[in-house]
C-alpha cells in the first residue's frame, strides 16, 4: 500500500494518506483547521487552500474548476474537491475574520506610538 505525504503550511503538519484521499479528509488526519460548512459538497467555498505545484493533486473537477474561476490561475484548490495523487504542500490562507481584526489591531498600535 503506498502512502504520500502532504504537507500543511503555515502550521508545518504533515500527515502520510492513501491517494484518494482530499485535502480535507487529510487536513483533519493532521489536525489542520480548513473551515467549511457545506459538508463537502464544493458548495461554501470556504475550504480554499493554496497548492503552488498541483503535480501532487489528481486533476481539478469540471465543478471544482467553476467554483473558483480565476482563482485557479493563482494555485486555488478547494480542499474538499482536491484529491491526493502524490506529495504535496498546501497553503492554508489567512481565516478572513482574522486578517481583518489583525490589520486593525497593527492599525491601533501604529495610532498609539505617535501619542
Amino acid at each position: 500500500m503506498s502512502f504520500s505525504e502532504v504537507h500543511f503550511w503555515p502550521d508545518d503538519k504533515r500527515v502520510q494518506v492513501r491517494p484518494g484521499t482530499t485535502l480535507l479528509e487529510a487536513g483533519r488526519k493532521a489536525r489542520v483547521n480548513i473551515r467549511t460548512r457545506c459538508g463537502a459538497k464544493a458548495a461554501c467555498l470556504m475550504c480554499k487552500v493554496i497548492v503552488k505545484d498541483s503535480s501532487g493533486l489528481a486533476p481539478m473537477n469540471q465543478n471544482e474548476r467553476l467554483k473558483l474561476g480565476s482563482q485557479v490561475d493563482e494555485g486555488y484548490r478547494l480542499a474538499c474537491q482536491a484529491r491526493v495523487a502524490g506529495c504535496v504542500d498546501v497553503i492554508l490562507p489567512e481565516d478572513p475574520l482574522k486578517a481583518v481584526i489583525r490589520a486593525q489591531l497593527a492599525k491601533q498600535r501604529e495610532e498609539d506610538d505617535l501619542f
